[in-house]
């Protein structure tokens, strides 16, 4: 986290550990408004690559699962990075900044990406930086959050994933009541003030409670290499493109679409008790004989208690058995209906 920011939000009472906002002082109750209310997120878990060059967009379309042409200066899209096999090492959220492609991913895996994109760059005119500590990356979510956008920065995107930007900051859209707004460092402060003014600020845990609740997978050390695209359901979210053209594991990904039958996809669920699931938690259900029947992609506390968890399952195990968190019978998983419809057969 950049320290005049990070200096910043102590005094407006943030705990911060390990370079992410952890909360403002009760994190329990800023779960429950974050599921009731407008509330404010600093998003320092996640940093951002700028990749800039007059070779950047060639580059990147070559390598990633999306078809970075449709990203332009009023639209911003999810794509992934994936191994020669088809397993995803990253899921990115891309958007512009000028000519050049702001991608977004897990603070944690920032470093290691910047490495492995920069291996391929060869004699491409292309310049990969870490600018995480460069841009401010703020969440806004409940029902208030549009109109507060609107005072400050005038006409919004219309549609989900619609992006505008005015120079000194760009605001993405999710849906009607949540958008990211990213803005340089040095103005950050600023509007941090104004829109804490309407909206009561909240750890970077809420965000990834509502990001959980809308069905959008977020790959961590943790889950790297143990998905093609479609088991997280990055088809059905919009993070793969089946018409453009090679990427590394395209031809894996491409076959599973069209000539497979995928065996496990990923679902919303929720457990109880006071013991926190991790990513990357192996899940059982008795037809699998001993082996594990799923993983959980992601998982964060409830509003209510318990936890709520994103898990990529056996469908055969979801539709038949009951799926458990830790072996033989422990913690029981209650499935619940994700924000879209999964395919049928």
């Amino acid at each position: 986290m950049n320290p005049d920011w990070q200096n910043f939000l102590v005094r407006h009472a943030a705990v911060i550990d390990s370079g992410v906002t952890r909360h403002f002082g009760d994190a329990a109750a800023e779960l429950c408004a974050t599921a009731q209310a407008t509330v404010l997120c600093d998003l320092s878990q996640f940093g951002t690559l700028r990749i800039s060059g007059e070779d950047a967009q060639a580059f990147l379309q070559n390598m990633l699962s999306n078809d970075i042409r449709d990203v332009g200066a009023s639209r911003a899209q999810l794509s992934s990075l994936n191994t020669p096999k088809g397993r995803m090492v990253a899921s990115i959220l891309i958007w512009r900044n000028g000519d050049d492609y702001l991608l977004q991913l897990p603070r944690v895996l920032c470093e290691t990406m910047r490495k492995k994109l920069s291996m391929y760059v060869l004699r491409a005119k292309v310049k990969i930086f870490d600018a995480s500590d460069e841009i401010v990356v703020l969440g806004l979510s409940g029902e208030n959050a549009q109109e507060i956008l609107r005072k400050q920065f005038g006409e919004l995107p219309q549609l989900p994933f619609g992006f505008i930007g005015n120079g000194q900051a760009g605001v993405l859209k999710f849906s009607d009541t949540r958008f990211q707004v990213s803005v340089a460092v040095q103005h950050a402060p600023a509007l941090w003030q104004v829109l804490s003014q309407h909206a009561q600020p909240v750890g970077g845990v809420c965000w990834d409670w509502l990001t959980i609740r809308a069905g959008i997978p977020v790959i961590l050390p943790q889950t790297q290499e143990q998905f093609v695209p479609q088991m997280t359901n990055f088809d059905l979210v919009g993070g793969v493109n089946f018409k453009k053209g090679c990427y590394p594991g395209q031809e894996i990904v491409a076959r599973m679409q069209y000539l497979g039958k995928l065996k496990r996809r990923m679902y919303l669920a929720h457990i109880d008790g006071n013991e926190a699931p991790q990513p990357g938690d192996e899940l059982f259900s008795a037809d699998m004989e001993g082996q594990a029947s799923g993983l959980i992609v992601n998982a964060t506390s409830a509003p209510n208690g318990g936890y709520d968890m994103l898990a990529v399952v056996q469908i055969s195990s979801k539709e038949t058995q009951t799926v458990y968190w830790k072996p033989p019978q422990g913690v029981v998983l209650q499935f619940l209906p994700l924000p879209y419809p999964l395919p049928q057969g």
